[in-house]
């Protein structure tokens, strides 16, 4: 039998980066991204070379796009689906749920313990990171989609106010999701019995906050 040693190599670098960026998504989750040398992650994935994390990434900073390159890529499909049932809705709160719901069955589909919601969190932290991952969720043609149709159904909403909900929001959503993550891996009571409860709840939490009302500011 005639073996390809190219299509080997591949193959086999496909699984080294693979066991790192699992390695890295854990250790950051747990520890933070500054906090974790690419020497650690290596150990962690297997690797006897040190430098693997270098041959294979370069820098942290693309690990860290790695990492969330990774699980967009798991989340999208949900996503896509979900804004293919809800175009052209006038609900504020049929946008937001495309955007949290695909996450939180990603990860109530992928059993406990996991590490991504704590490691967004994490990333959030440090302004290089968190704008990593911000880049590369622009690459999402249907989270594009979910923005494009939540401002169509605030309109009057001043740009500045939507510029604020939109960051409230966003760490709203990213530490409530990442607080129950860290509850189930650490065996402690959730604040809700299920990921749907929690989703849905969090959902609500955000629709108020995009509708509320304005106060003017003289």
């Amino acid at each position: 039998m005639v073996t390809d040693n190219g299509v080997e190599r591949t193959s086999r670098a496909a699984a080294t980066r693979q066991l790192i960026i699992e390695a890295a998504e854990r250790l950051f989750a747990e520890y933070g991204v500054t906090a974790v040398s690419n020497r650690q992650v290596s150990e962690a994935a297997g690797q006897g070379n040190n430098t693997a994390v270098g041959y294979h990434f370069g820098g942290k900073a693309d690990l860290v796009r790695a990492i969330a390159r990774n699980r967009h890529q798991q989340v999208e499909h949900r996503r896509q689906e979900m804004v293919e049932q809800v175009r052209g809705s006038t609900e504020v709160r049929d946008w937001i749920a495309c955007l949290v719901l695909p996450t939180t069955r990603h990860l109530a589909a992928s059993g406990s313990p996991t590490w991504y919601a704590r490691f967004a969190a994490q990333a959030a932290t440090e302004p290089a990171f968190a704008e990593v991952i911000s880049v590369e969720a622009m690459n999402s043609p249907a989270l594009n989609e979910v923005r494009d149709g939540l401002e169509a159904c605030l309109p009057r909403l001043p740009r500045d106010v939507r510029h604020q909900r939109a960051e409230m929001a966003r760490t709203l959503m990213v530490h409530t999701v990442a607080d129950r993550e860290r509850a189930l891996a650490e065996g402690t009571e959730p604040s809700a019995e299920s990921w749907e409860a929690a989703a849905h709840g969090l959902i609500d939490a955000l629709t108020g906050l995009w509708i509320a009302p304005v106060t003017p500011i003289d």
